[in-house]
């Protein structure tokens, strides 16, 4: 497995990290059996990265990763969030509160540290230097080895680091999700920071086996503008496009998805989210595509923001995520 590191952290990862959130939430029905099987395939598969956050599940996602990979935990980098909550306003970075949601998270997580630990959302009330302030100190106790950030700005991302290092900023970024390009990867590049896209495969799109529009129950998909029957259909004409690099290379086209964004700079370490052991190990091998130079333009192309039909997200989901 190829190796990337966290910013100026010091802590090297997997090229190909594991998004785990659908093991307890969000893509139908949790399979328990399924989701245990999954996590120590990532590790066969030389998967070191693992990200989670105490929203997912309302915290079943941090105990069934403390409970599964407890006796691997020197082989693997532990990711995690705090700030969303259930109630209004939905986001919480009082200063006063970091603590205890970062205790909570080690007692779930069954660690003494977290070693990557994340401002989920932004708390608008909140001056970003306070909430980071708050998490430096926490870095200071021996109880998190790095910070990061999760869908923010440039300028927000500026503010922050210059609060404490940031080691990573997490936002969505995939061929149909191209936001961070505007700025932001520039910026964290520039800065020295990691830019951690999630759902990279597109939320499973660039696999080729969403084929339909019918989602079962919990499944969050089935309220996204852009696997609505009509934008659904507009979107799947692009896949011809991923499927042709794909047989040239050798390889899948949810390969050639995480493949490209490797491409985008070796700062970039995508974490594409399964729940199922197969498709772990189909996405570890993404590590291995080498994408050509005219490849990657093409897709660049083809995946024009201009060409997508649909927003990522319903328009109440925007509310709490900093766009450049």
């Amino acid at each position: 497995m190829q190796m990337r590191m966290l910013g100026a952290s010091g802590i090297e990862v997997s090229a190909i990290g594991l998004g785990c959130m659908s093991m307890s939430q969000s893509y139908g029905i949790p399979d328990e059996a399924e989701a245990e099987a999954t996590l120590l395939r990532a590790l066969d598969e030389g998967v070191t990265f693992f990200d989670t956050a105490n929203a997912y599940g309302d915290g079943h996602n941090e105990t069934l990763i403390g409970r599964v990979l407890a006796p691997h935990r020197d082989r693997m980098v532990l990711a995690t969030k705090f700030g969303i909550i259930r109630e209004k306003p939905g986001v919480d970075g009082d200063p006063a509160n970091v603590a205890g949601y970062c205790d909570a998270s080690l007692a779930r997580l069954g660690t003494d540290v977290i070693d990557l630990y994340y401002l989920h959302r932004v708390d608008a009330r909140v001056p970003i230097e306070d909430t980071v302030g708050a998490m430096a100190d926490l870095v200071r106790a021996g109880k998190v080895r790095a910070i990061g950030l999760s869908e923010v700005s440039s300028d927000t991302l500026r503010r922050a680091h210059a609060t404490h290092p940031i080691a990573a900023v997490q936002s969505e970024y995939s061929l149909w999700t191209r936001d961070v390009e505007k700025k932001l990867l520039g910026t964290c590049a520039e800065l020295g920071v990691a830019l951690v896209p999630f759902s990279p495969l597109g939320r499973g799109f660039f696999t080729g086996t969403v084929t339909g529009t019918e989602f079962g129950k919990g499944d969050m998909r089935k309220n996204f503008p852009r696997f609505q029957e009509e934008n659904f259909a507009r979107n799947q004409e692009l896949l011809a496009g991923v499927q042709a690099v794909a047989t040239e290379v050798g390889a899948t086209p949810g390969q050639v998805a995480l493949a490209w964004l490797l491409a985008k700079g070796p700062h970039v370490v995508p974490i594409p989210g399964t729940k199922r052991a197969e498709r772990v190990a189909e996405n570890a091998g993404a590590a291995a595509v080498a994408l050509g130079a005219e490849q990657v333009t093409a897709l660049d192309a083809l995946f024009d923001p201009a060409n997508i039909a649909g927003e990522r997200y319903p328009e109440a989901m925007f509310r709490t995520i900093q766009r450049d």
